[in-house]
């Protein structure tokens, strides 16, 4: 049983690693060679944790060669605009100057319902109001409205808006994150007087964060009953 556990955690920290060498995309996100990845791993590794008579090496051996292969395809596709069209595909336009293309929703099977709803999804109601619409490689469609009946930019109405300042966590469930006070310009003594202010100390602090203009957002942690 010990075997086990031990065999199933060395493959679990092992998909980790190829997750992570993968890059961070949601599901709906991925590529089609990153899908097929996926669940090839998925399966090459539920062999051998359910089957303790198949040798561990008979699980890593294909992981690792799915994981090289799929990053070799990667390199490729940065290098080559073919291979990448091979392997990604082409983004296909769906909608264009407000006309429905329907060749390519044949093409790409997507049903005029099917289509409403993603505009639905993104708060268009009106199918007029579209220009475009592009079905991306990753499965999802961009849409872009007609100038009349998208939001007026804060250009375009002359008014003067202030850019977004990146806020900092400096502490999250009461641990001071020095790496980010350091990345905010502050120091510990800073963050001292900060919570002297709020009468409190960093343990009674659920999260804490400051922008570049110095806003401060505290949420203390709830009292457990």
């Amino acid at each position: 049983m010990f075997i086990s556990y031990i065999r199933s955690a060395i493959l679990y920290l092992l998909l980790i690693l190829c997750v992570r060498l993968m890059g961070k995309r949601q599901i709906g996100e991925m590529e089609p060679s990153e899908f097929v990845m996926t669940m090839l791993l998925a399966n090459l590794a539920a062999i051998p944790m359910q089957d303790s008579a198949i040798p561990l090496l008979s699980g890593i051996v294909p992981i690792l060669t799915i994981l090289s292969l799929e990053l070799v395809l990667a390199w490729l596709c940065l290098r080559s605009i073919r291979v990448r069209k091979l392997l990604c595909g082409r983004p296909i336009i769906l909608i264009s100057n407000g006309e429905l293309c329907q060749d390519n929703l044949r093409r790409t099977r997507i049903t005029a319902d099917e289509l409403t709803e993603h505009l639905r999804e993104n708060g268009i109601m009106e199918l007029y109001a579209v220009k475009y619409a592009i079905l991306e490689t990753n499965g999802q469609i961009s849409t872009f409205l007609y100038g009349k009946d998208r939001p007026p930019t804060a250009r375009e109405t002359g008014v003067k808006a202030q850019d977004p300042n990146l806020p900092y966590t400096l502490i999250s469930d009461g641990k001071i994150l020095s790496e980010n006070l350091a990345a905010a310009g502050r120091d510990q003594s800073w963050l001292e007087k900060e919570l002297q202010k709020q009468n409190c100390s960093a343990r009674d602090i659920f999260l804490l964060t400051v922008d570049g203009a110095g806003k401060l957002y505290v949420a203390r942690k709830e009292r457990q009953q």
